[in-house]
């Protein structure tokens, strides 16, 4: 396989809580989650080629996301299907304080991951490999697949792209920080939130975040602001900010990773940093006009009619 983004992780079917209903019933939406396969189909649907690395289950969960990726065109040749280990499941929950996730991921196919596991010729031909802290806070194993999968790409040149998505209940603030900063001194985009940030470097200004992702040794740092948009910061010394964008928001389950499939997706096609973040920042928003973390993904030309390109 070829593909221009190849990304690594775990996809969890997720059950997303809609309004109230009139006789006081809590329903769920079923979707798809999972933050780097989120960010593949939003590359896909850019216009870009996208693969994904990851373990399934042999069961319904995981022949949903089997016929999810087929539909959005993504290459699953490196997918695995396990016989004797579960798709992962998580739920979506809402208040005024925002979304909430409950996840039930113990034991799935993709926990099981290991370096022996990973397809080292697919990520030689991709342009971009791309991991997030999720996809190595599943287990130690799967921690270890993904700095193996980024030592194959960086030996071959190919760029490497990770998002912090800080999972605490997953790891502790400390392992985390180790790992994710360890990821991110190899990477040369890194996609940190500020809320994630604030938690890994004690750190809540979005410059000096940046600033600490850059001394890493990361080239180039876009650091996710939710409603106050994004910054970008460079290692030449560009320094960008782009404003939120008024929407009607909703649901931002998947604005992150849009954001990253997004801004992933404008570089392989040409833009420069500052072209990607406006696009990237554009998308992230439009994503959270829906519910779910997949289907509001929006497509170039919902994007272009925001930004008025």
């Amino acid at each position: 396989m070829s593909v221009d983004i190849l990304a690594m992780g775990e996809p969890m079917l997720e059950f997303n809580q809609l309004p109230p209903q009139a006789d006081g019933r809590v329903l769920f939406l079923q979707g798809h989650g999972g933050d780097t396969s989120n960010a593949a189909i939003a590359a896909a649907r850019q216009g870009v080629s996208a693969g994904y690395i990851t373990a399934i289950g042999q069961d319904a969960a995981g022949e949903s996301f089997m016929a999810l990726w087929a539909e959005e065109g993504i290459d699953t040749a490196t997918v695995i299907r396990s016989a004797d280990a579960p798709t992962a499941v998580y739920f979506v929950t809402h208040d005024t304080k925002g979304h909430h996730f409950t996840f039930y991921r113990a034991g799935s196919a993709a926990s099981r991951y290991t370096p022996r596991d990973v397809p080292e010729a697919a990520i030689r031909s991709a342009k971009i490999l791309y991991a997030s802290g999720i996809s190595q806070a599943i287990s130690a194993a799967a921690a270890d697949a993904v700095f193996h999968a980024i030592a194959v790409a960086r030996k071959a040149g190919v760029k490497v792209a990770y998002d912090t998505n800080l999972r605490l209940r997953l790891w502790p603030p400390a392992r985390a920080r180790a790992v994710i900063d360890a990821a991110i001194s190899q990477a040369d985009m890194a996609f940190p939130s500020r809320e994630d940030a604030e938690v890994l470097t004690g750190i809540s200004d979005p410059d000096g975040i940046a600033d600490y992702y850059l001394r890493l040794g990361c080239p180039l740092v876009a650091v996710k602001c939710g409603r106050d948009g994004a910054l970008l910061a460079t290692a030449e010394g560009l320094r960008l900010r782009a404003p939120a964008h008024a929407v009607n928001a909703i649901d931002a389950t998947g604005a992150g990773d849009t954001f990253c499939g997004a801004f992933m997706a404008r570089t392989v096609l040409g833009d420069g940093p500052a072209a990607a973040l406006a696009y990237a920042n554009a998308a992230a928003a439009l994503s959270t006009t829906g519910y779910g973390a997949v289907a509001p993904i929006p497509r170039t030309k919902a994007v272009r009619a925001l930004i008025g390109a």
